[in-house]
């Protein structure tokens, strides 16, 4: 625990011990727990131990700490409360009033507040058109920005932030271009090219990157995630090495980007390193090692890493103990996995994807499904991966009872099949010998059958014999565009009708390779050596 928040709690406990009375100390308390980021303390303060809240000078940091913990049902409370005393209407009071429903997304409630205010600085006129650029409301953001009697660094930063996440970067540059030298500060700068990065132009971003007149970390890093995210690394790696000075922030988009695109031993070094430069780990460097740790299936760096969480006491956040989960789940120790998983006492979606395709894959498939069940009763809902999982799950297991009724569930769900559920289901039925309905299925599919589904279909021809639906699938597969991935159903149709005993058919097929110049390639597989994963 940090000296200072020790600190907070000895006083704490100091003032509840004397049965204090005095709102001074009281207040002094809340401001205490609320700068060492301890919103919710802050708040447990001032709603038992402050008597006439709405009377305290406090009251724009209460509603900062509701709007940090999306308390908006307090917040409007608070509202009520201060309009009751008169004081809502009070610059500080209404600008923070205007700030918290805009950052909980409560825009209409903002708008109102906003334009019952008497006065209005800068500050009010930003944090109304930063809630309209949160919700990707930028007509009325800009109509704003024409009442504003002058502008500020901010408002342009919100600006063109706002336009970059709705994808349109033409009219965040048209903003950046009209902004004044004196004002296009270096979180100007930072701003549009984070948002080239987001839209996915790297070479816009580099190009103005280049032009910056100065930087600061958050840039450095966008632009190494941005080349990761093209394929890049090569550049991303370059890029980092030419930062004059490093920090965190910097080795974590490293860390990050070479764990996102699989390169987990690069991912592993970059770490090494970091430490040799002294710097710490943080929450967010440890989620990317556990991810790093599970993709490479080495449950002994996974134990390293989680120790190093322990004895650092690194926050214990949603990340970590998703990747803590996903990386025992992935490593083989399933027990470990669902006894941290068991101890979460607030857990997302990606969470209880997890650990759903933790049992499934190491062949517990009942045990998947009843753990689907209860994340079905919880608050958290499924998404488009959760029902992937359970697709695969079943075909594995042969589930095809329980495999077409999750399926189905999509619907009630709001999620729209994607062709990789698709193909699980037709992999599904073509295991079970239904290959007549899977060709049904794929008939009907909305979207365009890939290589995988044909390849799939055609898979169960070749186990079931069924010569008949193989034709129907390569006349609809026709001239195969690519070598990669292809060939495969050129030598499973081959072995159907070899298999079938219908020699010159498959002599056909062989000779229509040669002609297309399609070999058959040699499989490979990777192992890593020197580990015992069995615990």
């Amino acid at each position: 625990m940090p000296p200072g928040h020790v600190y907070v709690r000895q006083l704490h406990v100091s003032l509840l011990s004397k049965a204090t009375q005095d709102p001074l100390l009281w207040t002094q308390l809340f401001r205490d727990y609320l700068s060492h980021g301890f919103p919710k303390e802050a708040l447990l303060i001032y709603t038992r131990n402050l008597p006439n809240r709405a009377h305290q000078r406090i009251l724009p940091l209460v509603l900062k700490a509701c709007t940090s913990l999306s308390f908006v049902a307090l917040g409007q409370s608070l509202h009520a409360e201060s309009v009751k005393y008169g004081i809502d209407h009070e610059l500080l009071v209404g600008t923070s009033l205007v700030s918290m429903y805009c950052k909980c997304h409560r825009t209409t409630n903002a708008r109102r507040m906003f334009e019952e205010m008497p006065e209005k600085n800068a500050v009010t006129f930003n944090a109304m058109i930063s809630g309209y650029s949160m919700v990707g409301e930028m007509g009325s953001a800009l109509d704003l920005l024409d009442r504003m009697p002058g502008k500020t660094p901010v408002t342009w930063v919100v600006l063109i932030e706002g336009f970059a996440r709705i994808g349109d970067t033409v009219a965040a540059r048209r903003l950046f271009d009209q902004i004044t030298d004196q004002l296009r500060t270096v979180p100007a700068w930072t701003v549009m090219v984070h948002g080239y990065i987001i839209n996915g132009e790297t070479d816009a971003a580099r190009t103005l990157f280049d032009q910056m007149p100065c930087r600061n970390a958050f840039v450095w890093s966008s632009m190494i995630t941005g080349y990761f995210k093209k394929g890049d690394a090569a550049e991303a790696q370059r890029l980092f090495d030419q930062i004059p000075v490093r920090n965190l922030v910097n080795w974590n988009a490293l860390i990050a980007g070479y764990t996102q695109i699989g390169c987990c031993e690069k991912a592993l070094e970059a770490f090494r390193r970091m430490r040799r430069d002294g710097f710490e780990p943080d929450e967010f460097t440890m989620a990317s090692l556990l991810s790093a740790c599970g993709q490479l299936g080495s449950l002994q760096h996974g134990r390293e890493m989680h120790e190093l969480i322990n004895g650092r006491r690194i926050k214990m956040n949603y990340f970590v103990l998703n990747g803590l989960v996903d990386m025992y789940a992935k490593c083989g120790d399933v027990e470990r996995a669902r006894s941290i998983f068991n101890g979460m006492t607030k857990r997302n979606a990606s969470c209880w994807n997890s650990m759903i395709s933790g049992l499934a894959s190491h062949g517990q498939s009942r045990e998947a499904l009843r753990l689907f069940a209860a994340m079905e009763e919880s608050e958290e809902k499924p998404d488009a991966i959760t029902f992937l999982v359970l697709l695969s799950a079943c075909t594995h297991a042969g589930f095809v009872k329980e495999g077409l009724e999750i399926f189905a569930k999509m619907d009630k769900y709001g999620l729209a099949a994607g062709v990789e559920h698709y193909g699980c289901l037709i992999d599904l039925l073509g295991r079970a010998g239904r290959v007549a309905e899977a060709y049904d299925v794929i008939q009907k599919m909305p979207m365009a059958p890939n290589e995988v589904v044909w390849g799939a279909l055609l898979g169960a021809c070749k186990l079931h014999l069924e010569t008949e639906v193989a034709d129907k699938v390569i006349r609809h597969v026709g001239r195969l565009n690519s070598v990669a991935g292809c060939d495969a159903q050129y030598v499973i149709l081959s072995n159907i009708y070899a298999a079938s005993e219908k020699w010159q058919e498959a002599e056909k097929i062989r000779r229509a390779m040669q002609e297309h110049g399609i070999q058959k390639l040699p499989g490979c597989s990777s192992v890593v050596g020197g580990e015992d994963k069995r615990g």
